[in-house]
């Protein structure tokens, strides 16, 4: 399970922000093939289904959704065996470095879908990822 989006962002920075969604990159076959057993154990979890294209399930105010982690290759130019496991009170989980933030969230700017819905808060992302990783440089 890899942590993305804005949640995964802010732990990697750890800092905390305003997010609105939880979303978790999995593998392709609990998308697709066994999207029952990934439903069922969410729904487990007091989660209801919300949006199927999307994956996307809602727990109160809280919403979270699954994406395929191989789709990072094709649209970021990511390779999923290049990403960081970290290990956080007993729990696994992957997340992706500064650099690999950068990429995803340029090619979510080049995105017409998310270009039109989200493009000021990914140019701001890309803001804030280039400041850390300068400041982290200088460090």
């Amino acid at each position: 399970m890899l942590l993305f989006g804005s949640l995964g962002l802010s732990q990697r920075l750890n800092a905390q922000y305003d997010i609105d969604d939880i979303d978790i990159l999995i593998p392709e076959i609990y998308i697709n093939e066994n999207w029952q057993i990934t439903k069922q154990l969410t729904e487990e979890l007091g989660y209801k289904l919300e949006d199927l294209h999307e994956h996307q399930f809602r727990y109160n105010h809280y919403k979270t959704a699954f994406a395929a982690i191989e789709s990072l290759k094709p649209f970021a130019d990511i390779n999923i065996h290049d990403i960081e496991t970290i290990e956080d009170n007993g729990v696994s989980y992957f997340l992706l470095n500064l650099q690999q933030y950068l990429k995803v969230y340029t090619a979510s700017s080049k995105d017409s879908y998310r270009r039109n819905k989200n493009n000021a808060k990914d140019l701001e992302k890309i803001e804030l990822i280039k400041r850390q990783s300068r400041t982290m440089a200088h460090a």
